[in-house]
């Protein structure tokens, strides 16, 4: 998938608000406000750009109020890291390296086989259920 780049204006064009400040200003939705996604298969993509990102067999209740997985959907889906200093600690953000959003953070906390929690933003998702 090629980069895509766009500007702040192209972009409140074509997100809600808050997937707005959550992608393109690293914001962070409410915890529990995203319970919305079914449990069948399917994957869940970036928001801006449909770039596949994780599995919902990946994806477990942490109880964190945000979908949770324990890796990306393979080993080169586009999700980047980078070190996010804000709020007076030290975090590893995580970022869809096709556009640039915000998707939220990743914990050395989770379950096996990998003992990481991609604590991501719903309103960043977008589930496709399997055919």
């Amino acid at each position: 998938m090629d980069k895509i780049d766009k500007t702040d204006d192209e972009w409140r064009e074509v997100l809600s608000p808050l997937a707005f400040e959550v992608t393109r200003r690293r914001g962070t939705e409410r915890p529990f406000s995203h319970d919305d996604f079914p449990a069948t298969p399917g994957r869940f993509h970036c928001l801006c750009c449909g770039a596949e990102l994780f599995d919902q067999s990946d994806k477990f209740d942490a109880g964190c109020g945000w979908p949770s997985f324990t890796r990306p959907a393979a080993s080169d889906a586009p999700v980047g890291e980078s070190t996010d200093l804000s709020h007076g600690m030290q975090r590893t953000e995580v970022h869809c390296t096709n556009c640039g959003a915000h998707l939220g953070h990743v914990f050395p906390d989770g379950p096996a086989p990998t003992g990481l929690r991609y604590c991501i933003n719903g309103v960043a998702l977008d589930f496709r259920e399997e055919s």
